[in-house]
Order: C-alpha cells, then structure tokens, then sequence
C-alpha cells in the first residue's frame, strides 16, 4: 500500500554548498536536466526550454504571487513578535480579504509566543504617504497556529497595501539568511499577479519574458491556474511511514475555461511546478467525488488510493467538476498527497526543481518516474547541479 511507503527510500544527502543561496543574474541561464518517457538524461539549459517541450504540449502554471507574509511586531518593553500570515479566515475569500479596509482576520503562525500573553500589538507605517496605525489582536489560540484579528485607522488603505508595507518576502527556512531587497522581486515569478502564497512555485522562478515568447512561437498554448503554496510545502515527512504524515491543504483556483479545454483537449499536458502538478491532478479526483454525488469542496489526502474511488475518464470527471458548480471560476482545497503507486491523469510532463530529502515534493516527482528519482539525483549531484528553491530545473516527460 502507498501509505506504507518507508520514507527512509527518498532520503539522500544535500549538502550546504549544494543549495543555491541566489539565483543566477539571468534566471534562463540556469541548468535544465532533462529526463525523457525512456528514461534517458539529458543536460540542458533553461533557455532550451521552448524547443524541448514536445509539439503537442500544453503548459500550464501558477499565477499565485507571494505576499509580504512576515510581519514584525516589536512590544513596548522590546520584545520582537513574529506574525507570519498563512491564510485568511473572515473574509475567508483571498482577493476580498486582501481588499478589506478596516481589518480582516487570518490564521497565523506567531514567533515569540511566550512574550505575546495578551493586548494588541501596533506599528506605526507610512502607506502611500499616509500615517496608518497597524494592529494585531491574537483571538484564539490553536495547536499550531493562532488566529489574529488585523485592524487599522484609514479607512481608504487595503490590507493588501498594508502587509506591503509592513511586511518582507518570506524566503525559504533553509536557505539560512535574511531576507534581502533583491528577494523582493527574485522570488516572484514574472507572470504571478494573484495575491496569496508564502512561497514561490519555485519551478516558474526559471521563466523569462524570451523563453515565454519561444514557447508561444511553436504554438504551444499557455495556460495558467492558482494554487496559493503555504508554509506546510517546506514541512518534511517526520513519520516512518507516509500514512502517518498529515498532508497540509491548499487553495485552488481554476478558470471554468481552462477546465472545459482540459476535458476536451488532445495536447500533452506539461505542468510548471509541483503546484500546478497537485492542481491539475486534483481537478481529476474533486470531478470523480462530483460523479459520486459529493460536494467537491477539499480533496482528502487518500481519496485518490482509496477502494470507493470510481475509475473513470478525465472527460467525465470534468464533466462531473464542471456540473458542481456555478459561475466562471471553480475554488476549493486540496489535500491531496502525490507518491509512487498514484496513476497521474492529466499531467504529462512537469518542470520542476531538485526537492529537499524526505519531502512530500520528491514523493510526487517518485510517482512520476516510476520510482526512478534517485538516477536522477544521482545525475544531478555528480553534474554539480545547483538545488533548492533558487536552483536548477528538470523536464521530466512522460
């Protein structure tokens, strides 16, 4: 059974010097490594990108943009209070919370704890040449996360120009540094323009406004979704075995256009990123509990593997999806968890970036291969690869 998987077996050894700390000055200079339906390597580079994609593809990826997620209170005695936002809860609704005048509530992680008893954090910020008054009130409590009450004094300024000014970028753990100003605009991809992640899809990190133009001369369509990335991609697998590891959920975002072309399209579906990967693969299975009579509003984590999962095709599965809902753009939540043992539906190909060991991101990259991760990883560590989230890319194809 896939829930029996020994995370041990995606374990492999990352050293410090391996990680890309910066990305190169030209993001489509960058290695690309290319591993083929035959299981051949090839190494590339980025800017290849275009003609390597198959005739018949369609790219699709993520259009999320990564908020100014950390925020730094510092209390009147001095204490520093870390406030990092991971997603909304009244208005639970991304783009009407970020649209909010007067306050808004989300759930946070909050560093310090210990110094934060109780009463209201404020800062004092400039938004646009305003004086604006910043507060945070913690309103409950939970195991991992608390939920803080925002609210500020001018009405005219959204929450979306408030976390702007008041917060930075929140770059990944393990690149042990600071955020600096560069990260600003190095970790957004150049076409994110929806407000929502804590973290980049780091796969379209590689793309430029050329390698974008190359793709749409060869006539592959482009296409683009939104998965709003939190906190819990960073989060390895602590259990023995994958069926103990509580899989994070996410937003998903996808137009009824893009849905209707996935049903009825011949092109080869090419995913940028894990993001994309776990959206497109979602559609599948949220349209399959459409079929059974269930509302598709959160994807479980097993659903895919489990006996009551009906086998049909993706025509009828969107068909199912397309039937469940109203209006132009279909939302919900996944949990789903991608490992080996998953039949991927609609994905034919992904690009990708090197994942961090015992990772639920090299799981999924595991599933696509057929197990075949390690030769991959073995190519790339003995190529002098660059990894992580600033790192080189891979095309894995089908």
């Amino acid at each position: 059974m896939v829930q029996n998987l020994r995370i041990d077996d995606f374990d492999y050894a990352l050293p410090d010097e391996r990680i890309a700390k910066y990305p190169l000055t030209e993001r489509d200079s960058c290695k690309l490594l290319v591993r083929h339906g035959d299981g051949t390597i090839e190494d590339c580079k980025f800017i290849d990108l275009p003609e390597l994609l198959p005739e018949d593809s369609m790219l699709v990826y993520n259009n999320t943009r990564v908020i100014n997620a950390r925020l730094r209170f510092r209390k009147p005695e001095g204490a520093l209070i870390e406030i990092f936002c991971l997603e909304p809860v009244e208005p639970r609704d991304y783009a009407v919370s970020f649209a909010c005048t007067s306050h808004c509530s989300w759930t946070c992680f909050v560093g310090n704890s210990k110094k934060w008893k109780q009463g209201q954090l404020t800062m004092e910020l400039n938004v646009g040449g305003r004086a604006v008054k910043f507060n945070a009130l913690r309103i409950s409590r939970e195991a991992n996360a608390s939920i803080i009450e925002f609210s500020w004094d001018v009405p005219e300024v959204t929450f979306a120009e408030i976390i702007e000014a008041a917060g930075e970028i929140p770059i990944p753990p393990y690149l042990n540094r600071s955020t600096e100003a560069s990260d600003s605009s190095d970790y957004q991809t150049v076409y994110s323009h929806i407000d929502g992640s804590v973290a980049a899809p780091t796969a379209g990190l590689h793309f430029t406004d050329r390698v974008l133009a190359g793709i749409s001369s060869r006539g592959i369509p482009r296409r683009e979704l939104t998965l709003h990335v939190g906190a819990g991609t960073f989060q390895p697998v602590q259990s023995n075995e994958i069926g103990e590891h509580l899989m994070h959920s996410e937003f998903i975002a996808v137009s009824r256009a893009l849905i209707e072309e996935l049903a009825d399209t011949g092109r080869r579906i090419v995913a940028v990123g894990t993001t994309s990967v776990r959206t497109l693969e979602s559609l599948y299975h949220l349209g399959c509990l459409a079929s059974q009579g269930v509302r598709p509003d959160e994807l479980p984590q097993w659903y895919p593997y489990s006996s009551s999962h009906p086998d049909i095709s993706v025509k009828d599965a969107l068909a199912a999806l397309l039937g469940s809902f109203e209006g132009d753009t279909f939302m919900a939540s996944t949990r789903v968890i991608i490992a080996p043992g998953y039949k991927y539906r609609i994905v034919k190909g992904m690009v990708t970036n090197f994942h961090q060991p015992r990772s639920t991101l090299l799981l999924l990259v595991s599933a696509f291969t057929g197990g075949e991760w390690r030769s991959v990883y073995d190519h790339a560590m003995a190529g002098n690869y660059r990894f992580l989230s600033y790192g080189d890319a891979c095309l894995f194809l089908s």
